[in-house]
């Protein structure tokens, strides 16, 4: 099956060998994110409710290159440096989800790239 490799100036450039994310049928599988600034490339700050809202940021920016929207993510990994910050990341969720919710996981890690507090990566479905 073929694969498009989607990118947008509109999310962070990958820091790394990876692509924002990969197109293969009508599933979109978007890499994950941290609350980088598109423009900066730098952390937006260390407030765990500013680096969430901005992770998702970036999520709606990749997930709309690839044609979709949050509508059409079916799974959600949460990775948090600190697992008691986690009630937060469910408040700002809903503010980018509507139920029905996603399938999600979320996973403590010791770190993250740049010194991030939170990364979420996601799986997408288009169409039908």
């Amino acid at each position: 099956m073929a694969k498009e490799y989607i990118s947008t100036d509109k999310a962070p450039q990958a820091i790394g060998t990876y692509s924002q994310a990969v197109k293969t049928g009508n599933t979109v599988y978007l890499s994950g994110q941290i609350p980088l600034i598109p423009e900066t490339m730098e952390l937006i700050n260390d407030d765990i409710t500013e680096q969430t809202r901005q992770v998702f940021r970036n999520l709606t920016a990749v997930a709309e290159a690839a044609g979709g929207s949050f509508a059409d993510i079916v799974k959600v990994h949460v990775f948090l440096t600190d697992l008691s910050h986690f009630p937060i990341v469910n408040q700002v969720m809903e503010e980018f989800f509507t139920q029905p919710y996603p399938a999600r996981a979320a996973i403590g890690v010791s770190e993250l790239p740049k010194g991030a507090n939170v990364e979420v990566d996601a799986i997408m479905t288009l169409g039908d």
